[in-house]
């Protein structure tokens, strides 16, 4: 690395993700999910993990090259047969409450040459393979978290016009950036700060106890009812232990549970969408009673609604989340390709599973309890990004007033 004290600032964000992230407790187990290429960053953040009392750090290595070549070359029956031990491997760290550290470095566009249709087969039986870590994450129950490293294919994909070792600087600068991440900052207390600062918007939104929000841009005219019991929730989260987390680093927004029965109106992305390794671009749906009813895409047609039929809840909404277009992200006008990233650049919707915790008392209450609230249940969550310089956003209040929360894209 080029990059002057790059072990310091590495060593820093490795201390941010333990202690702030995932908030390491003593005796606690830690499960680490990145590619082999950022051993670096995941020793360091190893070692500040049994520094703060870890019991265990286990690590799953991940290769995208074999991992392609796998979804190239296995039969269709491999492709969906997913090994017994996966789902008995995932029941076994959730019971034991492990926290997760997921990485994101891969080439977003890296399965692009492998056949839609295979690209689905085995992410949908993953999926429902892996269903102990997706329901314990989707609840909170346990500690996690999202955060980036710079690999060098990815690296180029955001800047293409300078060498490979520039190039993986670059996103490394920014991702430092990003995160408040600073040789002469007190990266802990600018963090909490922050997270105050997104609580207050999250505060002013329950308070406003909105019955749907009103969107409307030069691609968007779309109406989203909110949960019943709905509750705004920003940057932390607090686990069945009662532990504060935060689940991505950066983060921008402030987001809640839609009523996956009352959505209407088209909607239109204004950033790439990278899911499953394929770039999705330009994405255009059709709502009506809250369900996908059209769904049209530059590239990565066939993954669309592959994912949108996935099952029935995929084809209807789970997270609203708001974003200041003037945010950190937003600003540097750079497309990272990578919804942790450019979700919190934009104000985004997700396709599928809402978060329990997003409706009151919703981690206590059943699947059909929630659904009864207008929660939406599905085996996936797929973020997309809808924001822009010129959204307006309105709450409808309960006896149908409208109440300003966007304009010109930023906080009305």
């Amino acid at each position: 690395m080029a990059i002057k004290n790059f072990d310091q600032l590495l060593s820093k964000y490795a201390d941010l993700i333990t202690s702030v992230g995932v908030n390491v407790k003593p005796g606690q187990d830690i499960i680490i999910y990145a590619e082999i290429d950022q051993a670096e960053l995941v020793h360091r953040i190893m070692e500040a993990a049994y520094q703060l009392g870890a019991n265990q750090v286990i690590v799953e290595w991940q290769d995208t090259m074999l991992k392609r070549e796998f979804l190239k070359h296995a039969s269709e029956a491999t492709l969906t047969n997913i090994p017994a031990w996966v789902s008995v491997r995932a029941e076994s760290l959730m019971a034991n409450q492990t926290s997760r550290i997921s990485i994101v470095s891969s080439d977003p566009d890296g399965f692009s040459d492998v056949p839609s249709d295979r690209v689905s087969l085995y992410e949908q039986a993953y999926q429902k393979a892996n269903v102990a870590v997706r329901q314990a994450t989707m609840n909170n129950d346990v500690a996690w978290l999202v955060v980036s490293a710079a690999g060098k294919e990815w690296s180029q994909k955001v800047f293409p016009d300078v060498t490979s070792d520039e190039a993986q600087d670059k996103l490394w600068q920014e991702i430092f950036k990003i995160n408040r991440i600073a040789l002469d900052n007190d990266v802990i207390a600018d963090w909490q700060q922050h997270i105050n600062t997104l609580n207050e918007k999250a505060a002013w939104l329950n308070e406003q106890n909105f019955k749907a929000l009103q969107y409307h841009s030069a691609k968007t005219d779309l109406t989203v009812g909110l949960a019943e019991d709905h509750v705004w929730e920003a940057a932390e989260s607090f686990n069945k232990a009662g532990n504060r987390f935060v689940p991505n680093m950066p983060t921008e927004e402030v987001f809640t549970s839609p009523d996956y029965r009352y959505i209407d109106g088209t909607v239109q992305s204004t950033k790439p969408l990278s899911y499953a390794g394929v770039l999705i671009t330009d994405i255009k749906l059709t709502l009506a009673d809250g369900q996908v009813v059209a769904a049209e895409a530059t590239s990565g047609q066939d993954v669309l609604q592959q994912l949108i039929q996935t099952d029935a809840g995929a084809a209807s909404l789970g997270e609203v989340s708001l974003v200041p277009d003037n945010s950190p992200i937003s600003n540097s006008n750079i497309v990272f390709y990578t919804t942790l990233i450019d979700e919190n650049a934009s104000d985004h919707l997700a396709l599928g599973a809402a978060y329990p915790s997003n409706i009151k008392n919703g981690t206590q209450l059943s699947v059909p309890e929630r659904q009864a609230k207008g929660q939406n249940d599905s085996i996936v969550h797929v973020d997309f990004m809808i924001g822009s310089a010129d959204m307006t956003i309105d709450g409808v209040t309960q006896d149908g007033q409208l109440v300003p929360v966007f304009r010109q894209g930023n906080w009305a």
